[in-house]
This record gives C-alpha cells, sequence and structure tokens, in this order.
C-alpha cells in the first residue's frame, strides 16, 4: 500500500524478510495505532492538554515555550505545502546547527506529510549533494549561516532551497495561519532518513517510522533516566545525529520536560548552562567528559543528576576520575544510527563501572562467532541485537543482508559478556574511526585524498589517543618523493578540510614510499595499525 504521494521510501525499504525479528508484541508501551503522526504525542498534545505555556526550548539567548514552537511549526508546514510545494513523502533536507528553528523546521516536515533527512553542519557541498542524490531530496532548508556550501549544491532532484534565520523562511511565514492539520500518516511510515557510511565509501540510508521515533522515548529514558516534566535537558550532539535526536529533542519533549540548545556547545558552555539554567540531565561524548571534568570545580553542577555518554566507548578513567569529582555515575550507552537509539546501557541500580551496560527494556542482545553461534561467556565476538527498532536500508539489499543475519542486527562491534550479562566493549569490528564522538569510515578519508593531485596512494586507520578515543591517520605515498616534508603535510590537512568535513581530515600523516599488500593487491591496513 502507498504510504504517501512521493512513494520513494515505500518502494526502496528491504522486504520483510530481510528486515530484523522485532520483540515489543508483548511490551504493550511499544504497541502503537495503526494510524500515527509522532508529532501529536511529541508537540500537539501538549498544547491540547494545557502545557501550551511551559518551556519547551531554552538558549542563552531566548527562550520558546511548548506554544511558540506549535505555532511556529505549524506555519513553516504552511509554507512546505502552499509556497513549497511540498507533497507527502517528499524527502527535505534539514541545514542547522542546534538551534530553535531547527526543531521547528524538523517539527513541520513531518506536520506537513515530508521525510526528514537532517544533517550536519560542517558537511560540505559534494557531502551534501551526495546525500540530496541518494535520497532524491526536493526541499532543502537551511539556516542561512549556513548559506555558503549550500549554494555549491547542484543535484537535479532539488526543487527548493529556503534559508532561515531572519531570512527567506521568516518572511513567508508572517501571514500563515498557527494551526495545522498534520498529515495522517501510518505508524509505519517513514518519518526520517539517517545516514551512516559504515566501511564503504558509498552512503547508506537508514529509514526509521513514527511508531520507532516513540518507541525509543519508551526505552533508554525510562530505563536509565526516568525523566519527569521538571527536568532540562542539554548536551553537545548535533541534531543531525540520532544520539543528539533523541536526547536533546525527543526525549525531553516526550515527557514534557524542557532543552537547552547549544549552537556552538564547548566544555565551558556546558558547564555554563548546567550552572545557568539548573540543567539536570546532560549527553555529550567520552572527550568532552574527560575535558568537563578538569573544570568542574569552577561551576556550581548541583541541579545535574544524570550524565549520559556515547558516541564511542567511555573509559575507566574517565568514569572514575568523574565520579571523584562530582559524585556522580557516567551513564554509558551504545546505539547506532542503523538503531537510532541507545540499546545498551545502564541505570544506577545496575551500573558496572566500565561496562557498557546491559540490553535495556525493548531490546536483547548476544555475542555471537562469525557463523552466528553463541561464544562462551567472557570471549570476545559479534554484538548483534534485535528489539523495538531495527535496521532498514533504504535501496541497499546487498548492505541490508550485511546488517541482518538471522533475524539479528549486526552491529560491527567486538564485545564480550561477563558472568552477570554485562557487555563490555572490546574493539571496533571494522575500519571505522570513532574520533571525539564522530564516526569516521577510512574509505571516506582515502576517497577525498586520493583526488589531491600530489598523492599517488594512500591508507588510513584509527590511531589511539587518550583524548579523543582515535585519530584518524593517513599513509600517503607522493607522486613525488621528494616533495614528502612537514609543509606538504600541513597543505594537506588544510587542503582536506577546504574540500570535506573538517571533523574528518587527517591529524595524523606519515608519508611512506610504499603501502603494506597482499599478492592480490589488497592493503594490509592491519600492518599500520601497529
Amino acid at each position: 500500500m502507498k504510504h504517501y504521494e512521493d512513494n520513494f521510501t515505500h518502494q526502496y525499504l528491504p522486504s520483510l524478510d530481510l528486515q530484523p525479528d522485532y520483540i515489543f508484541l508483548d511490551m504493550p508501551q511499544f504497541n502503537r495505532p495503526e494510524m500515527l503522526n509522532c508529532v501529536d504525542r511529541l508537540l500537539d498534545n501538549h498544547i491540547k492538554e494545557g502545557r501550551g505555556n511551559n518551556i519547551c526550548i531554552r538558549t542563552f539567548e531566548t527562550t520558546w515555550t511548548y506554544q511558540d514552537l506549535f505555532e511556529k511549526a505549524n506555519q513553516i508546514a504552511h509554507v512546505l505545502v502552499e509556497d513549497l510545494g511540498l507533497k507527502s513523502g517528499n524527502r527535505v533536507l534539514i541545514r542547522s546547527a542546534n538551534n530553535p528553528m531547527m526543531v521547528a523546521v524538523w517539527f513541520a516536515i513531518l506536520k506537513a506529510g515530508g521525510i526528514v533527512v537532517a544533517t550536519m553542519p560542517l558537511l560540505r557541498a559534494k557531502e551534501l549533494t551526495t546525500i540530496i542524490d541518494c535520497a532524491e531530496i526536493s526541499h532543502a532548508l537551511c539556516d542561512h549561516s549556513l548559506a555558503d556550501e549550500m549554494h555549491l549544491v547542484k543535484s537535479d532532484y532539488l526543487q527548493s532551497v529556503c534559508f532561515y534565520g531572519n531570512s527567506q523562511l521568516e518572511v513567508l511565514m508572517q501571514n500563515k495561519p498557527t494551526t495545522f492539520t498534520n498529515y495522517h500518516t501510518k505508524s509505519d511510515s517513514v518519518a526520517l532518513i539517517g545516514f551512516t557510511s559504515g566501511t564503504t565509501g558509498l552512503p547508506k540510508m537508514t529509514a526509521h517510522f513514527h511508531k520507532d521515533i516513540l518507541n525509543i522515548c519508551e526505552a533508554f529514558p525510562q530505563y536509565s533516566l526516568q525523566p519527569t516534566a521538571d527536568d532540562i535537558f542539554t548536551g553537545s550532539p548535533p541534531l543531525g545525529f540520532t544520539f543528539g535526536l533523541g536526547g536533546l529533542v525527543l526525549f525531553p519533549m516526550y515527557f514534557g520536560a524542557s532543552t537547552f540548545l547549544i549552537e556552538k556547545p564547548s566544555p565551558d558552555m556546558l558547564l555554563q548552562a548546567i550552572q545557568d539554567y539548573k540543567i539536570t540531565i546532560c549527553f555529550t561524548a567520552p572527550t568532552a567528559w574527560r575535558i568537563i571534568t578538569t573544570k568542574v570545580a569552577d561551576f556550581d553542577i548541583s541541579s545535574l543528576r544524570k550524565c549520559v555518554s556515547a558516541g564511542e566507548t567511555l573509559p575507566l578513567k574517565v568514569w572514575q576520575d568523574w565520579h571523584n569529582a562530582t559524585g556522580l555515575k557516567i551513564i554509558d550507552g551504545i546505539g547506532a544510527t542503523e538503531m537510532l537509539h541507545i540499546f545498551i546501557s545502564s541505570n544506577e541500580a545496575n551500573m558496572k563501572p566500565g561496562a557498557t551496560g546491559v540490553a535495556i527494556t525493548g531490546y536483547e542482545a548476544k555475542i555471537v562467532d562469525k557463523n552466528g553461534n553463541a561464544v562462551p561467556t567472557n570471549e570476545p565476538g559479534r554484538l548483534v541485537v534485535r528489539g523495538i527498532t531495527g535496521c532498514k536500508y533504504l535501496n541497499r539489499i546487498d548492505k541490508q543482508k550485511e546488517y541482518v543475519e538471522n533475524g539479528w542486527n549486526v552491529t560491527g562491534d567486538i564485545f564480550r559478556q561477563d558472568e552477570e550479562g554485562y557487555f563490555w566493549f572490546v574493539a571496533r569490528g571494522d575500519d571505522m574511526i570513532i574520533s571525539s564522538g564522530y564516526n569516521i569510515a577510512a574509505i571516506e578519508v582515502e576517497s577525498v585524498l586520493l583526488t589531491h593531485e600530489e598523492i599517488l596512494e594512500c591508507a588510513v586507520v584509527g590511531l589511539p589517543d587518550v583524548e579523543r578515543g582515535m585519530l584518524v591517520c593517513a599513509h600517503i605515498v607522493l607522486k613525488d618523493p621528494a616533495k614528502a616534508t612537514d609543509n606538504m603535510k600541513n597543505h594537506i590537512q588544510h587542503w582536506f578540510k577546504e574540500v570535506a568535513a573538517p571533523y574528518k581530515y587527517p591529524r595524523v600523516i606519515y608519508f611512506t614510499e610504499a603501502l603494506p599488500k597482499t599478492e592480490t593487491g589488497k592493503i594490509q591496513r592491519f600492518k599500520l595499525k601497529n
């Protein structure tokens, strides 16, 4: 059955036999009605139930109530349909830092029957174009401060680009009604597409339904945070990451709480916000927790009750140092774009320092060998998981078959499980580099480097690093070995940041005369990691 006028996502969803098993049928909190637009529960219901004057979003400069967000989202939805020609099922790209208007745009797209594709502010035109072409995106809404790269995007699919932030969108909104009838969509219609690169240079589109968005709000936050309407959330992850979307928008709004958004978060700004605005729940990466620990004595963080870490494994020393400094226990967690949010974590009642945790409500996990057989206790193996969400790659049957095996989602991580059922991180099972919470595929970096006129060959690996978790390290063969100088290293790094997202650039460069290879010519990256 066609769920939208634009049938792209329904056409390219993997068939049910290729999707993972879902295990929520015996848990009533995860069973949703057939017809469902997630915005009704996350936003509109707060207005209907008299909570419109409650604070919803704060920044250092402004405060929005739920009524403010509701009205702005409705006006933007009118603009999308009436002025920009959005049809239900169209994909809409958002390009923005974390700010209130981005949240309003996010809800407006779903209200109008569109599908959200939120991106990170650091992406360059080439990367944005790839996303637009893969998802056949017809509309883009972009913060005016990020307009430069957007202007460089060239795609036959893109019909409309509208800028906001005292710009075009606000002008179009002025005379629009502040009410809007939400698109009457199915609970298993696609609401958002998250892009993940994995270990291949071709991006993969991970689809998530309207019911998925609500169901994750009944999983991790209920299990680990026990939020109330009095909580104030903040954190550093971009809303383009599903980790940030959940922690800074979905979870607070599901429970009628509020969120504090910071466009360019730094450890000092996070601490300042916690002190000045009495933040109670903070989401950030292990790198930030380590730095925050060294500064926390200068701030009053007595309001803080829950600290969440994800994006990369949390080192035991970071956990211990924070606990010694504050008495607070950081909640570690592992999630995936394919799973939408965290599926293994802990709470204060069952936390074991150094362990990631256990499968939370709504999920089950196990450790298996390469053949899918369970491994003995404390033996490392592949982490697989299933539950209320699961991998649904659009238009990538080959990758779908790799990620889903026998009904289980294969995460690509190596873990072990102890006698008490706790999962302990061992290593990544692929060439993904996780640096300061960013997932960086080695082959993506290599693809950019190989476009440089001086580079003949290259191989990229991750190097362990105390501060960032891992560093992007490039082993490069130059066409002219005589140019292998420190100046050339600096030039390549500067050039890379001009043509691709700066967080992907190689912080370490080694020039070499040849790369280690097998007899068939395959680069032996494991030799470069030693």
